[in-house]
């Protein structure tokens, strides 16, 4: 039996008397005060960390369940992230000791404002960059490759999309709103949801039934995605070493200036800053798509695609003169890994919140969630299947490009994480950055036209 190390145990020792006098103490005034509201006090910012990694363990614990190899991943995350933003939105909360810290009234609550707009935003930009500087070395070898059946894919991703709304919308008490509402949602893109809520200001009417479809139909677009991506491969029994192979591009990248090149610090967080500046300078420009100018229409990047193609366009050149724009491969990957996970947080609690206040201003009530989520389904299902079988029988594009320019397609962020995963490699990121800038054009100008000549 091995000898005791009081020298080791003493410290802990110590260290547990001290916390539990200091427990017992507050106890004894919290009895003497208000009960427990008085020893444990939370505030707004405190209830924010604490919810985001309330979320992030219990999701990942739910997306680490596999069902014959097949897993929600950080999916899981969002899925906690809706049930959470409902229960927070529980009157009976905001009697309860410290948990009342947690409750969120409406979609205008500070705490929501917090999770939907601030943490979700943070973690796009994280995300969407360092997708960029992991595919740039190797993008546009890929884009020049494969440039046209890109284009080809994602056009047609949209348009199939945007039939099944147009035919959606022609259900009587639907409408063009709602419908569009419901594309934006099944094809989790926020500047389609915001070109639709732009048009239909611009004509005067209503937005909450446009928020209500998005809300509805947001956690099919995301999860039918991440399955779809895992599924694909395993229904066609894959090999998945060998399809790694075919995505592969040859590349002749020169290494010998790297030794003399200026790095601001070891892991490339200045580089990354960098992409982040001017990619939200890029996304910021404005471009009207009509003869009233910034009037009417407009298009922009926005926060992902310009933070993208700035990742990509550093990650490609790798250097600025003497000064080193390269992020290391492990910086890059754990940037993605948090920015996917704290996207899905705040746009899960967010749509959590929004679902329950929506239904609630809605005249069809319940029977609404039952159209929105099956038109949902159909507008992420159809374009996805359509999409891959033309990349596979007409483009013949290799499995991980057709189903990473699907996830380009279908704009779906979350879907290109859990694909990179499934794939074992970071090159798909390039399919889906490739795709993805006129999938997004084309979502916008879907959205508007369809609000617009059908209202």
């Amino acid at each position: 039996m091995e000898k005791v190390n009081n020298k080791k145990i003493l410290p802990l020792i110590i260290a547990i008397v001290v916390v539990a006098a200091v427990a017992v103490w507050c106890g004894i005034n919290a009895g003497a005060a208000n009960g427990i509201a008085s020893a444990v006090k939370l505030s707004t910012n405190t209830a924010l960390l604490a919810g985001i990694f309330i979320v992030a363990g219990l999701g990942y614990l739910l997306g680490s369940i596999s069902v014959k190899g097949v897993s929600l991943g950080t999916a899981g995350v969002f899925l906690v992230a809706i049930l959470f933003g409902y229960l927070c939105t529980l009157p009976g909360l905001a009697d309860i000791p410290v948990l009342k810290s947690f409750f969120i009234a409406d979609s205008s609550a500070t705490l929501n404002g917090y999770y939907s707009k601030v943490i979700q935003n943070i973690g796009l930009v994280l995300f969407v960059t360092s997708v960029g500087f992991i595919a740039g070395p190797n993008f546009f070898k890929n884009l020049k490759k494969n440039a046209k059946s890109f284009v080809l894919l994602g056009s047609m991703i949209i348009v199939a999309g945007a039939l099944v709304t147009v035919l959606f919308a022609l259900i009587p008490g639907i409408g063009p709103e709602f419908a569009v509402g419901v594309l934006s949602g099944a094809l989790t893109t926020t500047p389609g949801f915001s070109a639709a809520i732009e048009a239909a200001t611009s004509l005067g009417h209503a937005t909450d039934i446009i928020t209500l479809g998005h809300a509805i139909a947001y956690p099919f677009g995301v999860i039918g995605v991440v399955l779809f991506v895992q599924l694909m491969p395993k229904i066609l029994k894959a090999d998945m070493a060998k399809e790694r192979e075919l995505l592969k591009v040859d590349a002749t990248e020169e290494v010998k200036e790297e030794k003399k090149l200026f790095e601001c610090d070891p892991f490339g967080l200045t580089p990354f800053a960098l992409a982040v500046i001017f990619g939200l300078v890029l996304g910021g420009i404005t471009i009207p798509l009509s003869a009233k100018g910034y009037a009417g229409p407009c298009f922009s990047l926005g926060t992902t695609g310009g933070t993208l193609i700035m990742g990509l366009v550093l990650g490609h050149f790798g250097h600025f003169g003497k000064m080193s724009l390269k992020v290391s491969e492990s910086t890059a990957k754990v940037l993605r890994e948090l920015g996917l996970m704290l996207f899905l947080i705040g746009a899960g609690i967010s749509g959590g919140v929004s679902l329950v206040s929506e239904i609630g201003k809605s005249e069809l009530g319940g029977m609404i969630v039952v159209y929105g989520l099956v038109g949902g389904a159909l507008m992420t299902i159809i374009p996805m299947i359509l999409g891959f079988f033309f990349a596979k029988y007409v483009l013949k594009l290799s499995l991980l490009n057709s189903l990473g320019s699907i996830t380009g397609g279908m704009t779906s962020t979350p879907a290109l994480g859990t694909l990179i995963n499934t794939a074992k490699t970071d090159d798909v990121a390039g399919a889906y950055a490739s795709t993805y800038p006129i999938a997004l054009v084309l979502i916008v100008l879907a959205s508007q036209l369809i609000v617009t000549l059908m209202a």
